[in-house]
């Protein structure tokens, strides 16, 4: 993947996305628990499309922003489709691309024509961004191919320092469409909970083979622990994450503020 180079007549979207990639994939860090907790992310992602997808097979990603995910999974030999809702992106990805098989549907997943096509379809850190994330499961399972998969990253509605509604416990989500798909934490409108997902996966016709639980507050830099993370040794912080991913569900899905989810289409 190329590093581009900041240049002040780039659209608006192109330098809100450049920071993003000097954090997360260029090692130009400036907040160790933004670094860390994206690299979880990464980390459990990659794991998961490599468990079920041959090193050619194809895959979707939706709202892929600034396509790292799609960059380095090319890279990697799949043929990858981006999409997201800002077309403009597609320059600023295109910028970066450097081998690979990318192929560019930018656009509104719910309306853009695509085929069901796909070995795998990676919706990451968008669910809870979305009004209808039933509706939004079931169009995402219209895109994979009989016995596909689904990888899904999203925040832990569990974590204790949630403050968000239950998607389960809202009468009318309706009245957050005016307000969905907005991006960063901002944007968020519910944060699902381990139940909740099983929920949805089994209502859009999905089984859920792995759901991961990762990131608690020291590797997140949350209550105030960033000076912490920014002296210790990487070797304790992650030391720290694989005790935490031993403890009991209960605790887990109390002290984890990701998860991450492996979904196959019945």
């Amino acid at each position: 993947m190329k590093k581009p180079e900041l240049n002040p007549a780039w659209p608006e979207s192109w330098r809100a996305s450049y920071p993003y990639d000097l954090e997360e994939v260029f090692g130009q860090v400036t907040s160790q628990g933004y670094a860390r907790a994206y690299a979880n992310r990464r980390k459990q992602t990659l794991e998961l499309v490599a468990s079920v997808v041959p090193g050619s097979g194809k895959i979707l990603d939706v709202a892929a922003a600034q396509g790292n995910f799609t960059l380095t999974l090319a890279e990697l030999g799949y043929q990858v489709t981006w999409n997201d809702l800002r077309a403009d992106l597609e320059g600023y990805v295109r910028l970066k691309w450097e081998k690979g098989d990318v192929q560019f549907a930018p656009g509104n997943v719910f309306e853009i024509d695509l085929k069901p096509e796909f070995d795998a379809v990676l919706i990451t850190e968008i669910i809870e961004h979305v009004a209808h994330p039933d509706q939004f499961l079931k169009k995402i399972g219209d895109l994979v191919l009989p016995g596909g998969h689904v990888v899904m990253t999203t925040p832990n509605g569990g974590y204790f320092l949630n403050r968000l509604p239950r998607f389960s416990d809202c009468h009318d989500p309706g009245q957050f469409e005016s307000i969905q798909f907005q991006p960063n934490s901002d944007g968020h409108i519910f944060l699902l909970h381990e139940d909740e997902i099983h929920s949805l996966a089994r209502k859009a016709g999905f089984e859920v083979l792995e759901l991961r639980l990762f990131s608690n507050p020291l590797t997140c830099g949350h209550l105030k622990t960033e000076q912490l993370l920014r002296i210790l040794p990487a070797s304790w912080v992650d030391r720290i994450e694989r005790g935490t991913g031993r403890l009991p569900a209960a605790f887990q899905r109390k002290i984890h503020a990701a998860m991450a989810v492996l979904l196959r289409k019945m």
